[in-house]
């Protein structure tokens, strides 16, 4: 994590996302009707999360499998954080 990511605030990432979840849906040439479709997330939905970020986890990973992305979940949380040098010593004895 950079210095700029922790100036961002929730509703900045939740835009952040919205904005790449639109880009790829566009790249891939779905509609949101089709994404609607696909993925059995309402229109509204999609249409509400594209313009202000705000989707439900439920929707936005349904969303991700349509899309390819599921994998980018595997993601989240899945580093440990340290708070000090000697539990990483710890952790690897």
């Amino acid at each position: 994590m950079n210095n700029i990511d922790i100036l961002k605030s929730p509703d900045d990432i939740s835009l952040d996302i919205s904005t790449r979840v639109k880009k790829r849906r566009k790249e891939k040439k779905i509609s949101q009707q089709e994404l609607s479709k696909r993925s059995a997330v309402s229109l509204g939905s999609i249409r509400r999360f594209e313009q202000t970020g705000e989707i439900s986890l439920s929707s936005l990973i349904k969303i991700s499998f349509v899309l390819g992305y599921e994998g980018d979940f595997d993601k989240l949380f899945a580093k440990k954080g340290y708070s000090s040098i000697q539990e990483i010593i710890d952790e690897q004895n």
